[in-house]
């Protein structure tokens, strides 16, 4: 079995939300510790440390636990009322509020099945090597996926620039920067305006090669 590497000593809220998601949806399943493990061809210890905000997942991992759980990648952002990976107190809520600073408007607006979420609600997660995501609909939609990922220099999709394959089929558009997408023995650099497609299940990874930030917008689907 491989096992991912940890980041840095400590935990943060990116790291308990994402633990304590997937632990409650691995629950839900009334699949062991030990089983989804088996099925990652990673270490149950290594999946402990991510469910209790440990270790912070890297992007394409996250997408094989997420798959394994028969669920989207836009689903690690749901569940806001979960208890926290320690059982103390509610989960994540939001954007930490500064004290003093006025409320601010509601983030989604639900009307007739229209959902609106503004610019500064949108939910962010951060994952391993510093890869941002942004959910980009304001709401999960069944059956797809949309992210907009910011991808730092020098960054990798996967913990030790390792291939990886899950169910799926993904889509991707570069805005800014550029990407280097690796698909089976093939090389694809894209630039702004680029797009790219290929089942998941072809081994793949992602990186920046460059010196500056890449912002890619992504649809994945089932």
């Amino acid at each position: 079995m491989t096992s991912p590497s940890a980041d840095p000593p400590g935990t943060d809220h990116d790291e308990q939300r994402i633990g304590g998601r997937i632990r409650a949806l691995r629950n839900a399943r009334g699949l062991s510790l030990r089983a989804l493990a088996d099925r990652l061809d990673i270490s149950a210890s290594a999946l402990s440390q991510i469910e209790r905000g440990k270790m912070r997942p890297s992007v394409t991992r996250l997408y094989q636990i997420m798959s394994e759980l028969g669920e989207p990648m836009s689903a690690v952002f749901e569940g806001e009322e979960e208890a926290s990976p320690d059982g103390d107190g509610p989960g994540w809520n939001g954007p930490p509020v500064a004290e003093g600073a006025p409320e601010a408007p509601p983030s989604r607006v639900l009307s007739d099945h229209v959902a609106v979420t503004r610019a500064d609600d949108a939910a962010v997660l951060e994952l391993h090597h510093g890869v941002r995501y942004r959910r980009l609909t304001p709401e999960q939609v069944p059956g797809m996926s949309y992210f907009e990922s910011t991808y730092p220099p020098g960054a990798f999709s996967s913990q030790n620039a390792e291939y990886v394959r899950h169910s799926g089929h993904e889509v991707g558009l570069v805005v800014s920067g550029e990407l280097v997408v690796d698909t089976g023995f093939d090389t694809h650099r894209l630039g702004p305006g680029d797009t790219i497609s290929y089942p998941s299940t072809t081994p793949h990874r992602i990186s920046n090669q460059s010196d500056v930030p890449a912002v890619a917008i992504w649809l994945n689907l089932p």
